[in-house]
């Protein structure tokens, strides 16, 4: 038993590999990630607020009801003197009900709902930005493990094929054909291979455990990146279309423009303080006994009402005129948070568009050294195993191979880095 218990446990702790296209990333952190689940939160309580707010179109409706035990009264004259007592009826009761509705207030019910509809399509601009930020930080982290992943195979090679040299070294050494130092020096590149093996397989498990948290998955969930990535079609643009685009999609400029009609909205709730309120009143009481009457009549008294109410605040005279300044200069801040806004997000969209060309001039450049570095490396080889050229220039070119190797497959990654980079800056991601 205690064997089986023991192999179930350890059965339960190996790692389980898991090919996941970027694609079904992003749809697991949009069902599992806490960050998106607290932001969706956010969004039923701005609509909730909404609701709120759509109430103070609602009639006004207040009912009461009151028993009481009275007590008798006390008559004197106003120099409190021929003090007699007053026989009251002893039981009290009282019913209200009582209805208003507002038909005008300066346009201060409108707006407040109307800005608490602004503020609710910000939080869900908010739920937009953070689904694009988890997913441009999946992103980075789902290209850096198809970096490690390739990187782990040309270190792989490159170990293979120095174990092979050191055995071609080894067996020119007994024939008194290399010195014991060449050997030496391939075996201590051989083991700075393996330590950058065992760095390489470290960052993996760093950055898979990211992933797999973000995602909700288990921890011993080994994420296989999609090698197909590498052949995925990617779009261009001119600037001009991606700043459009950008003013069509981007949270972060929506956001501004909400900001600003949200700010037009305060003004107006300013200076709707400068008109009356205007409501239509209804009532109904029911009370008794009837106490205005001396001796009091004990019998129940109920009258009712039908009218219009005007309020208006005396003090919005010299009070309201603050208010309105202040909306105003809120008002501008707004509008040229948003003209920086689209200002930084212009020359983001440069900065990324630039980049994004330069990274395939880069691969192109990367992919010539590679070609260059496999003639030279053969060459080399070639030579050293001939004993024409020296220990150094052999692992010189190794090296040199090894350098262009790791070049060529994070140009291709970088890529589709810098593409997903402009998606997310221009909103599309």
């Amino acid at each position: 038993v205690l064997v089986l218990l023991c192999a179930q446990k350890v059965s339960a702790q190996e790692k389980i590999s898991r090919i996941l296209t970027l694609n079904q990333v992003f749809e697991l952190a949009a069902d599992n990630s806490k960050r998106l689940k607290l932001a969706k939160t956010g969004i039923d309580a701005a609509k909730n607020a909404t609701e709120v707010a759509k109430n103070s179109r609602l009639p006004s409706i207040d009912a009461s009801l009151s028993l009481s035990y009275l007590g008798d009264g006390t008559i004197m004259d106003r120099e409190f003197t021929n003090i007699s007592r007053a026989p009251m009826p002893h039981f009290g009761n009282n019913f209200a009900l009582e209805a208003s509705q507002v038909v005008f207030a300066g346009g201060a019910i409108s707006n407040t709902i109307a800005k608490a509809e602004l503020e609710e399509q910000i939080v869900q601009l908010n739920y937009e930005k953070d689904k694009m930020d988890i997913r441009f930080l999946l992103t980075g982290y789902y290209l850096d493990l198809y970096k490690l992943k390739n990187q782990r195979e040309i270190y792989l090679k490159n170990i293979e094929q120095t174990n092979l040299l050191i055995k071609q070294i080894k067996a020119k050494h007994n024939e008194g054909m290399a010195l014991n130092n060449d050997i030496t020096r391939h075996e201590l590149t051989l083991q700075n291979y393996e330590l950058a093996l065992i760095e390489i397989d470290n960052n993996y498990d760093i950055l898979n455990h990211h992933i797999v948290t973000t995602l909700g998955l288990p921890h011993y969930t080994v994420i296989k990146p999609d090698s197909t990535i590498l052949d995925m079609k990617l779009d261009s643009s001119t600037s001009a279309d991606l700043l459009q685009t950008a003013t069509d999609n981007l949270p972060e400029l929506k956001s501004a423009e909400m900001d600003i009609k949200i700010a037009e909205k305060d003004v107006k709730l300013a200076k709707a303080d400068y008109l009356p309120s205007v409501a239509i009143v209804a009532a109904n009481h029911f009370d008794g006994p009837i106490t205005i009457e001396v001796p009091p009549i004990n019998k129940n008294f109920n009258y009712w009402y039908v009218g219009v109410g005007v309020k208006y605040n005396l003090s919005s005279l010299f009070k309201s005129k603050k208010n309105v300044r202040l909306a105003k200069a809120q008002q501008q801040i707004v509008t040229e948070t948003r003209d920086v806004v689209t200002e930084q997000t212009e020359m983001a969209i440069h900065n990324d568009v630039t980049r994004y060309k330069e990274s395939f001039e880069k691969l192109n450049t990367f992919e010539k050294s590679l070609q260059l570095a496999n003639e030279n490396y053969r060459i080399i080889n070639n030579r050293y195993m001939n004993n024409l050229v020296l220990i150094t220039e052999m692992l010189d070119a190794s090296n040199t191979k090894l350098n262009a190797e790791l070049q060529v497959v994070n140009a291709k990654i970088n890529i589709i880095y810098n593409y997903y980079k402009l998606q997310r800056t221009i909103g599309k991601l």
